[in-house]
C-alpha cells in the first residue's frame, strides 16, 4: 500500500482542485485518513440566523431550501447549481435575487467560505459526497438529502468526518423528526414492539427505469452553454453529456443513482433500523426481474439477514420493488397506511398505484403495519392487540421539524436526529443491497472486516468507481 501524503492546507486544496487536471498522489482504493487542521465548527447564537449556503437549488434541492428558509432560522448567503438559469432553478433564483451565485461548489467555498456556517446539499445522489466532505472539513454544518452518498466507502468516510470535525450533520429523511419516529421510539422502549424477527418493506410505484432497456450508455449530445457538465459529474466516472441523465433521470443508472431502495428505503424502514439496532446485514439474497448491468432492475426482491444483537433476535428484512412485485401480506392487514401530505415518487405516475409504499413488522405477539415518512404504525387486529391498546405509552410530540432540528443543532440548541452515526449504517445496509442488484447475486458480508466474502466483483464495488484525478483528494478530507 502506498504511503499517505500530507493533506494540502484548506486554501491550497481548493486552489488545486479548481485547477484543470489537478492530480492527487494516492491510489483511489486506499481508505484515506484525516487532516490535522480541522477548524472548529461555528455555531450561530440562539438569536442569530444560521448563515446557509445551498448547493443544488432545483427540483428536490428547491424544496429543501424552501423548507429550511420557512423555519425562520436561516439566512441564505450563497446559491450554487451546475445549471444556473435552467427552468428548475428559476424559482429559487427569484426568491433570493441578491444572493451570490456559483456553478461550482469549490469556487463558492473558495470565494466566501468565511461567511458560511452551514450547507444544504440537494444534488443528485452521486455528488452528495464531495460537497459534504469539503463542507465538513471546513467546519460547516451539513444537511444532505437521502441517501447520504453513493457507495459504502463514501458513507464510511462521511461518518468518520462527522466525528472528526464535530459538526452538526443531518440526513434528509423527514420522518425522523415526526410522529413515526417518536411513536416507534416510545413503543420500543415500552416493549410494545419487541423481539421482531421479520420485516416486509415495499415500494411498488412505477419508476423512471421501468420499461427502459439499454445496451450502452446514452449517446453524446452538445452540452448546453448554461451547464457546467464537469462540475455536475463531480467525482463520478467520466460520461458524455446526454439530457437523459438530467433532472432525476440519473436515478435510473447505477453510475449515478441508488434505485428505489436508496430513494425510498430511508423513508420506509429507517426507524425500524435505528430502534431495533439492526446495524449491517450478514447476508443478502437477491431475486431480480429484468436485470441490466447499467440500469436498475425492473423488479427486485432483496432479503437482508441481520444477526442477533445481544438479546435481540435475528431479523430478516425483505424489500420488494417493481410494479408487479407485490409482497405477501397478512390477510387482516386492511387498508394501506397513507399520509396525504407525503408527495408521490418523482416521475412515478406512469401506472396506477396498486400498493402505496409501506411495511409490515412481525414482533412477539403483535404485528404492525405502517407507511412511509412520518406515518405511524397500527397494530393488526388480534387478542393481544386488544389487550394492550388501553396500555399504550404516551408518544411525545416532536419539538421541531426535521429542517428546524438541523438549524437548531447548528445553534447548539438541539442534536440532529438523523445524524450520520444514525443514518450512515442504514445507508450502508442499502448500499449492500444495491451491490446485490448490480451483480445479480446473493452476497455474504462480514461486518467485522467490512468485506463481501463470496463475490470478488461485489467486494470491489464497496469502494465505488475510482474518482477522476482532480477529485481524488476529496477522499482524504
Amino acid at each position: 500500500m502506498p504511503s499517505r501524503p500530507a493533506l494540502l492546507p484548506r486554501r491550497a486544496f481548493l486552489r488545486s482542485t479548481l485547477a484543470a487536471g489537478a492530480a492527487a498522489a494516492l491510489a483511489p482504493h486506499v481508505v484515506w485518513g484525516a487532516s490535522s487542521e480541522a477548524p472548529a465548527a461555528p455555531k450561530a447564537g440562539p438569536g442569530q440566523k444560521v448563515k446557509l449556503a445551498c448547493v443544488g437549488i432545483g427540483n428536490r434541492g428547491r424544496e429543501i431550501i424552501e423548507a429550511l428558509h420557512a423555519t425562520g432560522l436561516a439566512e441564505i448567503v450563497a446559491l450554487c447549481d451546475t445549471h444556473l438559469g435552467a427552468p428548475h432553478t428559476e424559482s429559487i433564483l427569484k426568491l433570493f435575487p441578491d444572493v451570490p451565485r456559483f456553478q461550482d461548489f469549490r469556487r463558492m467555498f473558495d470565494k466566501m467560505g468565511d461567511r458560511i456556517e452551514a450547507v444544504s446539499v440537494g444534488t443528485p445522489d452521486f455528488s452528495h459526497f464531495p460537497v459534504t466532505m469539503l463542507a465538513m472539513s471546513l467546519g460547516k454544518h451539513v444537511y444532505v438529502e437521502k441517501p447520504m452518498a453513493h457507495s459504502y466507502r463514501q458513507l464510511e468516510l462521511m461518518m468518520a468526518a462527522e466525528r472528526r470535525y464535530k459538526v452538526a450533520a443531518q440526513m434528509g429523511n423527514q420522518g425522523h423528526s415526526a410522529a413515526n419516529y417518536f411513536q416507534f421510539k416510545a413503543w420500543t422502549e415500552a416493549g410494545v414492539i419487541k423481539n421482531v424477527t421479520r420485516i416486509t418493506a415495499f415500494m411498488n410505484n412505477s419508476r423512471r427505469w421501468h420499461g427502459l432497456n439499454v445496451a450502452d450508455y446514452l449517446p453524446e449530445q452538445p452540452v448546453p452553454a448554461s451547464l457546467d457538465w464537469d462540475a455536475w459529474l463531480a467525482s463520478a466516472a467520466p460520461h458524455r453529456y446526454n439530457v437523459g441523465y438530467q433532472n432525476g433521470d440519473w436515478r435510473s443508472w447505477f453510475d449515478f443513482g441508488n434505485g428505489a431502495l436508496g430513494d425510498w428505503g430511508a423513508h420506509i424502514f429507517d426507524t425500524a433500523h435505528e430502534f431495533l439496532q439492526l446495524g449491517l446485514p450478514t447476508e443478502i439474497k437477491a431475486s431480480l426481474e429484468g436485470y441490466n448491468p447499467l440500469i436498475f432492475p425492473q423488479a427486485s426482491t432483496l432479503a437482508f439477514k441481520f444477526p442477533a444483537r445481544g438479546a435481540l433476535p435475528p431479523v430478516e428484512l425483505t424489500w420488494y420493488d417493481g410494479q408487479k412485485n407485490l409482497p405477501p401480506l397478512p390477510e387482516n392487514i386492511g387498508d394501506a397506511v397513507v399520509d396525504p401530505n407525503i408527495p408521490p415518487p418523482s416521475a412515478g405516475a406512469k401506472a396506477p398505484v396498486k400498493l402505496p409504499p409501506g411495511k409490515v413488522i412481525y414482533g412477539e405477539g403483535l404485528t404492525f403495519k405502517g407507511g412511509s415518512h412520518a406515518t405511524t404504525l397500527a397494530m393488526l387486529p388480534s387478542e393481544h392487540a386488544r389487550d394492550i391498546a388501553s396500555r399504550l405509552p404516551e408518544v411525545p410530540k416532536s419539538p421541531s421539524n426535521h429542517f428546524a432540528n438541523f438549524l437548531l443543532a447548528c445553534q447548539g440548541r438541539e442534536k440532529t436526529r438523523s445524524n450520520f452515526a444514525v443514518a450512515g449504517p442504514l445507508c450502508q445496509a442499502m448500499a449492500l443491497g444495491i451491490i446485490a442488484q448490480r451483480v445479480n447475486a446473493d452476497l455474504a458480508f462480514d461486518p467485522a472486516t467490512r468485506r463481501i466474502t463470496n463475490h470478488r466483483v461485489a467486494n470491489a464495488l464497496l469502494d465505488g468507481p475510482p474518482p477522476r484525478a482532480e477529485w481524488e483528494q476529496f477522499y482524504r478530507l
